[in-house]
């Protein structure tokens, strides 16, 4: 059974466990760099396809009500929160997830900023933080403190006092500069004892 079969399978099956049969849609989409053809459930949302029928699971969710931000992926450059997005609305896009942004076994400038800056702790909400950074990033390639807030404020932690997030970020900003070297700048030293 091919891999296209298999997702159509495994999407039919979740629509025949409910008992309740909608009409399928055929939803093309380009996720991390490859291309897919997926029959869905009109109402199926895209943190389900990402995670169900692709296999995504970096894409987490948290509140299945959009307040938490875990799900955050890049959708047409721009960042979404999958669980408030339907997978027919990313026809014909380009989905980012935090499983895309590693390029040859390197890590992200921002991941490996999260990495360096502590900018975790359970880790749950890393992936939706990540992909909100990188976005903010993408608009605002020198954010000072309260531009990195502001720029994750809707992705929450609760593990954090998101300092070593805004750290992370900061320093993912100055590594990301023409020119910069790969490490993390000795201005994002993480707060000891877990303060983040």
């Amino acid at each position: 059974m091919g891999a296209a079969t298999q997702r159509r399978a495994s999407s039919e099956r979740a629509v025949a466990d409910e008992g309740v049969r909608f009409p399928m849609t055929q939803v093309r989409v380009t996720v991390d760099g490859v291309n897919y053809a997926d029959d869905v459930e009109p109402r199926l949302l895209l943190a389900q396809y990402l995670r169900e029928t692709l296999g995504k699971t970096g894409t987490l969710i948290g509140c299945d009500t959009s307040n938490c931000g875990a799900c955050t992926v890049s959708l047409n450059g721009r960042s979404v929160k999958s669980c408030s997005v339907l997978a027919v609305q990313a026809d014909g896009g380009e989905v980012t997830t935090i499983e895309g942004l590693a390029r040859d076994g390197q890590l992200h400038p921002v991941q490996e900023a999260f990495r360096e800056c502590h900018g975790l702790q359970c880790g749950y909400c890393t992936p939706g933080m990540i992909m909100a950074a990188v976005d903010l990033l993408g608009d605002n390639p020198d954010p000072n403190e309260e531009e990195v807030r502001e720029g994750i404020e809707g992705n929450l932690c609760r593990c954090t006092g998101y300092q070593n997030i805004v750290r992370a970020v900061q320093s993912a900003a100055q590594n990301m500069k023409p020119g910069a070297g790969a490490t993390t700048s000795p201005s994002a030293t993480p707060v000891a004892g877990g303060g983040n």
